[in-house]
């Protein structure tokens, strides 16, 4: 794959927004991605291949540890921090 140019102040601003509107339908339609679609569709075409393969890395990863802080689940080495 050719390697994309770094993105502009202005594309990754359009990548971001579109992100933060998709993210944005998903928690309010409990993660239903077909009720999001078209946000989504404009979530890939605004960002870099790359950057949307890592928001829905990250994506997952602040959901699951979401589930960890509503469910209370702590790791030990974490308990003596707070």
């Amino acid at each position: 794959a050719a390697r994309m140019a770094a993105p502009t102040m202005e594309e990754r601003k359009a990548c971001w927004g579109a992100r933060d509107e998709f993210w944005q339908c998903l928690d309010s339609h409990g993660d239903d991605a077909a009720k999001c679609e078209k946000l989504r569709r404009a979530f890939e075409s605004r960002c870099p291949q790359q950057w949307v393969k890592h928001f829905d890395k990250r994506r997952d990863f602040l959901k699951y540890k979401k589930k960890l802080e509503t469910e209370g689940y702590r790791p030990a080495e974490a308990a003596g921090k707070s």
